[in-house]
């Protein structure tokens, strides 16, 4: 079972495989790397800021564990570094000493003077051989205190640099924390600036209550027209619609034609 579905797996791969061939042609590998590229692209950026401040946050706290880790290895070094400083002094000390027993030594050889300390006489040869032995001892104590200097002055570089690299971690852990704090108060006044987009006002609401409130004004400018135009023309038959009750009609009427005749009686009719 686990082989068909890898055989359906590889087949569902070739398939793919070959139809982007098909379509693409050549190009198809460029095509699929940009396309993976892009996603990848989408899904940082899909990633939210303050996840992002807070994963920085952590890379920069993780370095005070190295940061001390190196502080006790610098320690170890130059605790190293006096121990062997003081070797070199020892050292000094016995090829001051050797110099003195081989200056001797060649002094009784040159004068012929062989008495010896641990011994009631002495002869050419034996002083000599001496000599020679204390000699090969002296060089071979040099090459001890040259290669203890040589050691001691790449210590003294490695903990100079190791100095400098825990002064410049932590200026640059320093500088991290403060660019990182100017990220998050400018986040922060993005955030204040969309908080306020919020509050959004529709438009178009607006407009439409403004041109709703216009058409009434406009309404009642065309209705306060169309009774000025009523009391003024009546109906098409002459006939006023509104009577205006500023006006006494009747006095311009007697004034016009004089005063109206007595009317009979039982004529109402106008």
């Amino acid at each position: 079972m686990v082989c068909s579905m890898v055989k359906r797996g590889l087949l569902g791969a070739a398939l793919g495989a070959g139809t982007l061939f098909l379509v693409f042609g050549t190009s198809a590998p460029s095509y699929v790397k940009t396309a993976f590229n892009r996603m990848r692209q989408s899904a940082k950026d899909s990633i939210d800021p303050r996840f992002e401040i807070d994963r920085a946050r952590n890379e920069i706290a993780s370095l005070q564990p190295a940061f001390n880790q190196n502080k006790e290895t610098l320690a170890r070094a130059e605790v190293a570094a006096e121990r062997l400083q003081k070797e070199i002094g020892e050292v000094q000390a016995s090829l001051t000493q050797q110099k003195s027993t081989i200056e001797g030594l060649a002094a009784q050889l040159r004068s012929g003077d062989y008495r010896l300390t641990a011994y009631a006489d002495g002869s050419a040869d034996v002083v000599k051989a001496r000599l020679e032995n204390r000699l090969d001892q002296y060089r071979a104590t040099e090459a001890v205190l040259t290669e203890k200097q040589e050691l001691l002055r790449a210590k003294q570089q490695m903990i100079t640099a190791a100095h400098d690299k825990l002064d410049s971690l932590r200026t640059q852990r320093s500088m991290l924390l403060t660019r990182l704090a100017k990220i998050e108060a400018r986040l922060q006044s993005i955030e204040a600036s969309q908080e306020d987009s919020e509050f959004n006002f529709d438009s178009s609401a607006l407009s439409r209550a403004r041109e709703a409130v216009a058409g009434l004004e406009e309404k009642l400018d065309v209705m306060s027209h169309r009774i000025a135009i009523d009391q003024k023309y009546g109906d098409i038959e002459g006939k006023a619609t509104c009577a205006d009750p500023a006006r006494d009609v009747l006095k311009e009427v007697e004034a016009k034609f004089g005063p109206a005749p007595a009317s009979k009686t039982g004529n109402k009719s106008l």
